[in-house]
Formats: C-alpha cells, structure tokens, sequence
C-alpha cells in the first residue's frame, strides 16, 4: 500500500480528490496540519463524495509527529518543482511515501533538507507546476504501474 502525504493542504476540493483517488488506488491518505479548511468542509466532502468513509487517513499535529512514526526513511520521496530527478526514473515499492507540499508554495527548503529523495513531474516551461491532485495521480499511477510489474 502506497502512503501518500499532504503536507499543510490548502484547498478542500484537491484534498477531496486527493483521498478519492486513494480510495481507489487502495492508498494510505496522510494529512499534516494546520490546514487551509476544516475536515468536514463541504467542498472536502463534495469532491470527496460519498468515498470519504473508506478513507484510510490519518491526521498529523504537525511535521515531527508524522515523522517520528515513518519505519524507513529512504523510501520517503518529496515531490518539487526544482528537483532534477524525474519520478519516471525513480523504482518505486509497495509501503512508499509519496509527499506533496502546500498548493500556494511547495514544500519549504526546511521541509526538503530532511529527506534525500526528491523527484519531479517534468512539464513543460509554460506552467510553473501542475494542479496537486493531478500530480498526485501522475506519481501514485507510476508507482501502483511499478508495484504491479513486480508481483
């Protein structure tokens, strides 16, 4: 089961997406506080449909709190906009954490320092990043591919 992270979300309706694509990718869905919304906004739930109740989510206080419970640290990868790795290039395996930073600004140059896996999703110069809950699927359906290859 892949884990995916979101660290501080801003936007009820990527997160929304976000938990149903796990949902149906059978993904573990872990959210870092503070958030831009409440949990049960409706927007969450609107985009989250009726799919929010089979959820596997877990929420965090903060940064430490989710790292303190993390088994491995090398299988944690930090999705950028500035990383040089593409996550076509990275082998992915089953229990991986796959971290997205806050839709406004990423993750903070902090945040990256603590983890030495970094990718990117490449794009085109035209765009300066692509919508969360897009690049979520893009790297989540890349590794669930690999996964599968695997088995």
């Amino acid at each position: 089961m892949l884990n995916v992270v979101l660290v501080e979300p801003e936007i009820p309706n990527n997160t929304g997406n976000i938990g149903r694509l796990c949902v149906g990718t059978e993904s573990r869905l872990h959210l870092i506080h503070p958030f831009g919304f409440v949990i049960n906004d409706k927007n969450l739930k609107r985009s989250g449909l009726d799919y929010w109740v089979h959820l596997d989510v877990t929420e965090y206080q903060n940064v430490e709190e989710w790292i303190a419970q993390i088994p491995d640290h090398s299988r944690v990868f930090l999705m950028s906009s500035h990383s040089e790795k593409s996550y076509l290039q990275n082998e992915f395996q089953d229990g991986d954490w796959l971290v997205f930073g806050k839709e406004s600004v990423g993750l903070s140059k902090e945040f990256m320092a603590r983890f030495e896996n970094h990718l990117t999703i490449p794009m085109s110069p035209l765009i300066r990043s692509f919508n969360i809950a897009n690049s979520v699927a893009f790297v989540v359906g890349e590794a669930k591919r690999q996964i599968g290859l695997k088995k």
